[in-house]
Formats: C-alpha cells, structure tokens, sequence
C-alpha cells in the first residue's frame, strides 16, 4: 500500500471519521494538514492513526501541497474531509497498478446534499483526479478553485466506483460556504484585475440558474434541486458584488 492519503480539515468532526474509515486497508499512511480545529477533529484523527500536521490557513493548493511534502509515499491520494471512497472504488484503489509517474487516475462523484444523492444539475457527472505522482504533479497556488499541474504528456485512468461526496449537512453550512467562496473568488479575480460589468452581474445570475435547474435537468432533484440552482445563482451574484466593492474600496 504505497498510497499516502493527503486531507485537509478544520472543524470536520462531524464527517472525518466516516471518511478515514473507507481508507483503511487502502492507503499506507494518511496525513492530515489541519489549519486550527476547534472541534474534535484532530483527536478523532489520531486515533486513526494520522499523522496530524497542525499548520496555519494558507490557501486551499497551499495546504494540500504541505501534505503532499509530508507523505512517505510517491503516490497521493488527495480527497477532501468531506469524500469518502464506495467499497467498489476502495477496490479499484487496491487493484492500481501505480507503476507509471506519468499516469493519474480519476474517480467518478456521487454529491449529497444534506445526505440526499443529487443526480441532476450542476452536481451531477462530477469527476475530478485524485491519485496521482509527486514526482510529476502537484497542486497550484490558487486560494480557491485549485487544480492539479498537469501536463499533456500525463494519462488519466477512470477507476471504477464512486467518492461519496458528503458536501453539506445543514442549510447553514451551505449558505456560509457559498459567502466564503464568493468572497474568494471575488479576491482571485481582483487579483488577476478581472471586472465585474453589468452582464456578470445582472445577466449570469439568471443564465446560472435556468442552465441548472432547466437545461441540466436540475428539477428532477425536487426542492433540493431548486435551492441548489438558486443558491448557484446567488453566488454568482455574490461574487461579482464583492468584486465590484474591491474596486470601489480601491478607488476612495
């Protein structure tokens, strides 16, 4: 088992336990990068036998690449505090032949909200990477929105089975998390001098929600469905809001 399993938590008691379970007899270590946990999440950690490292909040590609430099393995397995493997992918994971540097493997996504599977929208057909090498691959700055640095020469395997991808369980949860990630977002693109005009703000709101509840078939998931579109379309409001404030606050 040359995987080392890399988690980044804060506050995660309520899911953490779930998770590290469908690791056992998976990965070889699993090290955790915690950025100030008030809660449990650490202990309940530990006696799973994690390696804990207690650092400060830098960015979600930051802390995740913290992890990855604390890994005995070359081989990663990078998922959230919130992602747990089905038992089918647990197999596939133990059936990886993990000789090729060049090679990543991608997992299929099954998204719950408030532990309701949603298979329609924009949380439907998720699939991201989340095995791969060192050697070849880490993941970028971004404080939000991270990705992997791949290059063309690299091979994506879908591994059979599914991340059971726990990602709220409460409305307030989810209404924070949707602040704070318009609040970053709004922040990268400030950084990267992106502007908010008049269509990001009054015209893609609306275009957000009809793609997802109409288009995407997002009705399907009944009142659950509904929130989630609007909520997307209020994010991304939200998040043109605070960038349009960033310029203001700029120019006085």
């Amino acid at each position: 088992m040359a995987i080392s399993a890399v988690i980044i938590t804060k506050n995660e008691a309520h899911i953490i336990g779930t998770v590290l379970k469908t690791l056992t007899g998976v990965v070889g270590e699993i090290i955790i990068v915690d950025s100030g946990s008030t809660d449990d999440t650490v202990l309940i950690c530990k006696k799973f036998g994690a390696h804990v490292v207690e650092t400060t909040w830098d960015g979600y590609g930051a802390n995740k690449n913290k992890g990855i430099d604390a890994a005995a393995n070359n081989w990663i397995l990078n998922i959230d505090a919130d992602e747990a493997l089905d038992e089918t992918l647990r197999q596939s994971i133990q059936q990886a032949h993990l000789q090729d540097e060049n090679t990543v493997y991608e997992f299929n996504f099954k998204n719950f909200f408030c532990g309701k599977w949603i298979r329609f929208g924009e949380w439907a057909g998720d699939k991201h990477v989340r095995l791969f090498n060192r050697k070849k691959i880490r993941w970028n700055s971004a404080a939000v929105h991270e990705n992997l640095t791949i290059d063309s020469n690299t091979v994506a395997i879908q591994l059979k089975g599914n991340i059971l991808h726990y990602t709220t369980h409460s409305l307030d949860e989810y209404i924070n998390k949707t602040v704070m990630y318009a609040r970053l977002n709004a922040q990268k693109y400030f950084a990267n001098r992106k502007k908010a005009g008049f269509i990001k703000l009054h015209v893609a709101p609306t275009f957000t929600f009809l793609k997802y509840y109409i288009l995407k078939l997002g009705f399907l998931d009944g009142w659950q469905g509904y929130l989630i579109a609007r909520t997307t379309s209020w994010y991304t409001f939200l998040k043109y809001s605070y960038l349009k404030e960033l310029y203001q606050n700029q120019d006085k």
